[in-house]
């Protein structure tokens, strides 16, 4: 169930980044390069700082696959994806909880500590947007609004938590899951966002 939602998450995460291509205007390589960026990033940075080679999206082709679909969506049903952006962003929310689980479960497996466990969640849940934003040239979500990061780091303790409690490896992952998509889900339905740091001016 787990690998499914992996890759149910991959396509979805795929589809949002193909999107944004259409906004920017991107040609059919655009449409590609942001989908894929998106579906995999957060899975090779993640890779990458663990040193876990060759990366889980490199060794496993099917992923890039999935990304390549979810581009090909994009470009052949772009109006329509627009209309159901809502539904996309439903899924997004489960597909942020599914790669905070295995994002968090990977770095306890490669014996990190709680905040580094922590940081990987989120990093394997988000960097593949900010990916995605960086090569559009535009300040990353994450860290300009929406309760989205915060929902990821918050799941990976939430992780951390229940493999403390020895819950075994399937209820750590949907504890890890829920805690983190149910946080994104009350987020939305909510408009929940941080407060934003304002600007005053200094004295001279």
């Amino acid at each position: 169930m787990i690998e499914l939602l992996d890759i149910a998450g991959t396509f979805v995460f795929a589809v949002a980044g193909g999107f944004r291509a259409t906004r920017h205007e991107l040609d059919f390589l655009g449409v590609m390069v942001l989908a894929v960026a998106t579906g995999v990033g957060g899975g090779l940075i993640r890779d990458a700082l663990l040193g876990a080679t060759p990366a889980a999206a490199l060794d496993s082709e099917l992923y890039l696959v999935v990304c390549i679909l979810g581009g090909l969506l994009v470009l052949i049903a772009a109006p329509r994806v627009a209309r159901e952006w809502n539904r996309v962003m439903f899924a997004d929310a489960i597909g942020l909880g599914v790669f905070t689980a295995i994002g968090a479960a990977k770095a306890v497996a490669f014996g990190l500590g709680p905040i580094g466990v922590m940081i990987i969640g989120a990093l394997t849940a988000t960097g593949g947007g900010v990916v995605r934003d960086v090569l559009v040239r535009e300040v990353p979500a994450v860290v300009k609004h929406d309760f989205y990061a915060t929902a990821s780091l918050i799941g990976g303790a939430a992780y951390l938590g229940a493999h403390a409690l020895d819950l075994g490896t399937a209820i750590e992952l949907w504890f890890a899951i829920i805690v983190t998509s149910g946080l994104r889900f009350y987020a939305m339905f909510n408009k929940v966002s941080l407060p934003k740091v304002g600007v005053t001016d200094a004295d001279d």
